[in-house]
């Protein structure tokens, strides 16, 4: 069970600033004098009584917001073996063709159920890459965004195949793990050009990174001997997948490989509910305003 609380409850203080400003602030104002004013008074304390509870509760619920109400999760990792290990996904155009891309995302939500007591990140290239996930223990919202993301996400025309590696190879530069692993997955060759095959090699051997290197589809969608020469050249193995039968056996065989220690060690993940006050403060904001101007059309 998480625990509720608020980030920020210095915010409170913000009520007492309001409390002062209410009695000590007010604008000075002409008076006039008219004839029936303690029938007009009555009438206006009722009309005042409302517009000022409009006005509390716009500022109650303002506050609440600025203090960050949170639930925190406690999530403890408890000593055991495991990898750290970075996924790098092709989302480029071509894995439309055959439904490649949500077959690989099914076997990667497989693949990432297994995962009890590993480090993970994810990678998207296409056009350009991006790191969508750096390396964590949180595997529920990798699953969440990778359930969201699909192929354009990254552009449609390129494959930025040797900058994924490259940027990925960077999530373990304060990494202490003894075994480090990269899951690089592609149809296709690099064509973006941005980083050379040199370079991204290079960096992932400075790291100690293995690299596992796929490749989905047919003959001819990519070039087994530049993967090969990823994967051999760091210490890791190429697999060509033709059909979904063999991208699973791939997965399956990576999962048994040798895991390293993983020490005790826990995070807090926050789950943030400011938006909730913050959207009840505008709608009472919105009647404040159209209260005020009734009044004064009046």
């Amino acid at each position: 069970m998480g625990s509720y609380l608020f980030e920020y409850p210095w915010a409170f203080l913000l009520i007492v600033l309001f409390v002062v400003c209410e009695k000590w602030c007010k604008p000075k104002r002409q008076r006039l004098i008219l004839p029936n004013l303690p029938l007009l008074k009555r009438a206006a304390q009722v009309h005042s009584f409302w517009l000022k509870g409009l006005k509390v509760l716009m500022v109650l619920f303002l506050v609440v917001a600025a203090a960050s109400p949170i639930k925190e999760d406690e999530v403890v990792i408890k000593e055991d073996k495991g990898y750290e290990i970075s996924l790098l996904l092709d989302a480029s155009g071509s894995m439309k063709q055959n439904s490649k891309f949500a077959i690989v995302k099914a076997i990667v939500q497989d693949f990432l159920d297994k995962r009890e007591h590993d480090k993970l990140g994810l990678t998207i290239f296409a056009d350009f890459a991006y790191v969508a996930v750096p390396l964590t223990y949180d595997k529920q919202s990798i699953k969440e965004l990778l359930s969201k993301i699909d192929v354009g996400i990254a552009g449609t025309r390129r494959t930025a195949l040797y900058e994924a590696l490259f940027m990925s190879s960077k999530l373990f530069k304060s990494s202490k793990a003894k075994h480090k692993v990269a899951i690089l997955l592609t149809d296709g060759v690099d064509n973006a050009g941005t980083i050379p095959l040199d370079v991204a090699i290079k960096t992932a051997k400075k790291y100690g990174i293995k690299v596992y290197v796929v490749g989905v589809g047919g003959v001819g969608d990519f070039n087994p001997e530049v993967l090969n020469k990823i994967a051999v050249e760091t210490g890791g193995r190429f697999y060509a997948a033709g059909t979904v039968e063999k991208l699973k056996a791939v997965y399956d065989e990576i999962d048994r490989l040798e895991k390293s220690e993983i020490k005790a060690d826990k995070y807090i993940k926050k789950h943030y509910f400011y938006q909730y006050p913050l959207s009840a403060a505008l709608l009472l904001m919105m009647l404040y305003i159209y209260a005020r101007r009734r009044s004064y059309a009046v």
